[in-house]
């Protein structure tokens, strides 16, 4: 195979701008999983200028490509990827969260347009309570979303879609208002890779 099929779909992750709020660095990715590996980390911030910023979610992307697909794949490219977004402690407490959170992964795929088979993952709510000097720290819950997918792409461009869907899913965890179509949102100096 030629691996410049698999450069070719890495320049357009490489060449993708989300919104300001997202920061997405190239990070090591995987080298045992697949022949072909990429990937990104993102932290997603509450799009605050300057110091007040706080991260509110954060996760990894990550592309794999084995020529000639592996056996679960049903594909030769696999996208897999972890997320995890700070939750108000009633939500996590909801015994649907889980469902919906799966669902919110697999309706931002579809509404940015994604062809893919195979999804599976796991969703997961975590509750923190503090004790003895750190009484004084209110409880956290957070949402978990560990998923994968083989996107279904004829040209390189197509992966594109797959990027603002997970990009999407981060911003919906994060409970950023959307950006109405055609309004850009204002970069903050943290949003420059």
């Amino acid at each position: 195979m030629d691996p410049r099929v698999f450069q070719n779909v890495v320049d357009v992750l490489q060449a993708f701008k989300p919104r300001s709020e997202i920061l997405l660095e190239e990070v090591p990715a995987p080298q045992k999983l697949a022949m072909y590996s990429f990937a990104f980390s993102a932290d997603v911030s509450n799009g605050l200028l300057g110091d007040e910023e706080d991260e509110i979610a954060s996760g990894r992307f990550v592309l794999l490509h084995e020529p000639g697909g592996q056996d679960t794949w049903d594909g030769e490219f696999r996208c897999v990827t972890y997320i995890r977004a700070d939750v108000d402690v009633m939500m996590q407490e909801d015994p649907l969260l889980p469902s919906v959170g799966w669902n919110w992964l697999l309706q931002s795929l579809e509404s940015a347009g994604c062809t893919y088979a195979a999804a599976s993952g796991t969703v997961t709510r975590v509750a923190s309570a503090s004790f003895g000097k750190l009484s004084s720290r209110e409880d956290e819950a957070e949402i978990e979303i560990r998923a994968s997918w083989s996107p279904v792409i004829s040209t390189a461009e197509e992966i594109g879609n797959h990027i603002q869907g997970w990009c999407t899913l981060l911003t919906e965890l994060a409970m950023l208002p959307p950006i109405p179509e055609g309004i850009s949102s204002i970069r903050s100096s943290r949003g420059a890779r």
